[in-house]
């Protein structure tokens, strides 16, 4: 089955600072949405790459990345959050008859390795119709103690070994998770804001297993000033995930 990758780019970066975009910004002599492009393009398993912007800094990604990536599909605008971009990837994936698998990621993730990439790809494998149930998060076990507070105060301490930290990308049948965007859209109670798309899978299509394959501390996501320094501390380190 064909797989697309959806790189997630349409964020402003306001923790950030700075005027330039933060998908836009350098890292290395990149921009953090070429990394990610590259390494989607590069990835065996991955048979197109669909990059989802503010309609307004689509000209800059155009210029940056066309006539340069073999697997680039296209560059589309994207919603008024995550949840918008992601539903306006799935609606431009979406012809009657057909499914594929997809896998959406961060652009704020730039050193996605490609073993995280033929994990999440491998993972997906036999989710067809007849079994749709194949819906997978990036996780890392966390090493701090988690504690849930309520007005300032400790409340309880989950278990930490049940615990992890989810990463992208994050894969699924598009048919599963145009079905659970659905349902979300349709829900009147418009309290839950979903951080990314494994909870509105869990929350809105509980049947259907959320598979974890295996994260890495390298695939940070990039969200103060002082991340950059790590991410090209860890691009300079030759031991590759």
């Amino acid at each position: 089955m064909r797989t697309v990758a959806v790189v997630l780019a349409g964020g402003s970066g306001a923790r950030l600072g700075g005027t330039t975009p933060k998908q836009l910004q350098l890292l290395a002599g990149r921009t953090l949405l070429e990394h990610c492009v590259a390494a989607f393009d590069a990835a065996p398993g991955v048979d197109e790459v669909l990059v989802v912007m503010p309609a307004d800094l689509i000209p800059a990604a155009k210029q940056i990345l066309d006539g340069t990536y073999g697997k680039l599909g296209g560059i589309i605008a994207g919603g008024a959050d995550r949840q918008g971009s992601a539903r306006r990837a799935i609606e431009y994936l979406s012809a009657p008859g057909t499914d594929c698998n997809v896998l959406f990621h961060d652009a704020a993730r730039p050193l996605v390795s490609q073993r995280i990439i033929a994990d999440c790809v491998a993972a997906l494998t036999g989710a067809e119709a007849a079994a749709p149930a194949r819906a997978l998060g990036v996780v890392v076990p966390t090493a701090d103690t988690i504690v849930e507070v309520a007005d300032g105060v400790m409340t309880s301490i989950p278990p930490r070994e049940s615990l992890g930290r989810c990463q992208t990308p994050q894969g699924f049948l598009l048919s599963v998770i145009r079905r659970a965007h659905e349902l979300a859209a349709a829900d009147p109670d418009g309290s839950y804001t979903p951080t990314d798309d494994c909870g509105i899978v869990l929350r809105y299509t509980p049947d259907v297993p959320v598979r974890v394959v295996s994260g890495s501390e390298r695939n940070l996501k990039i969200t103060y000033p002082g991340d950059f320094r790590v991410a090209e501390t860890l691009l300079a380190d030759a031991d590759q995930d």
